[in-house]
């Protein structure tokens, strides 16, 4: 399966050969979609890809949908097996632009950028647009943001009888540091 995610990577970013790149295998992206008064509904990737086109700010990633992992292990199998239906769908990816993206501007000051660009999840592309962070250190990159995603827009079916337990707006974040390649 890495091997999938990360020929995915690459493939997503093909026309970066002559660019200058950061990178990471082990960017973090969670998401919540807990309601109160119910059980937390919470979920953590820590190898999710992601490759950063300094040259023009051009970015991609790629996550196993099993890398995603619950406090419980029914939680993750539902959500593996009815929600996200993984076999059928064993990635998710995204690809974007941070704008106006200039490395010669980092400083070890984070800085707010906004990332447009297009997120695949269960089949479903859906154009995403994410308030983020970045800053340099020791030669690294650091990127932190997030956005809200709806369950209903990727076509996941959520079962009548827990709809009230899962929120409609689900929270997720990432966190990546980068090093050149």
């Amino acid at each position: 399966m890495e091997k999938l995610i990360i020929t995915s990577a690459f493939l997503l970013l093909q026309g970066y050969t002559s660019a200058q790149k950061y990178s990471s295998k082990t960017g973090k992206v969670t998401f919540e979609a807990s309601v109160p008064l119910f059980e937390d509904i919470y979920a953590r990737d820590d190898n999710n890809v992601v490759v950063l086109n300094t040259d023009n700010g051009e970015m991609a990633s790629v996550s196993s949908v099993k890398n995603f992992h619950f406090k419980t292990k029914l939680m993750e199998e539902h959500f593996n097996e009815s929600y996200a239906e993984t076999a059928k769908y064993p990635k998710t990816t995204f690809k974007g632009k941070i704008a106006n993206f200039d490395i010669a501007k980092l400083t070890v000051t984070p800085q707010k950028y906004t990332i447009q660009g297009t997120l695949n999840f269960h089949g479903v592309d859906k154009a995403i647009t994410s308030a983020t962070t970045v800053y340099t250190r020791d030669g690294k990159i650091y990127m932190q943001g997030g956005f809200v995603a709806k369950p209903a827009d990727y076509k996941v079916t959520i079962p009548k009888m827990v709809t009230k337990k899962i929120a409609e707006n689900v929270n997720v974040e990432y966190n990546y540091i980068l090093i050149k390649q």
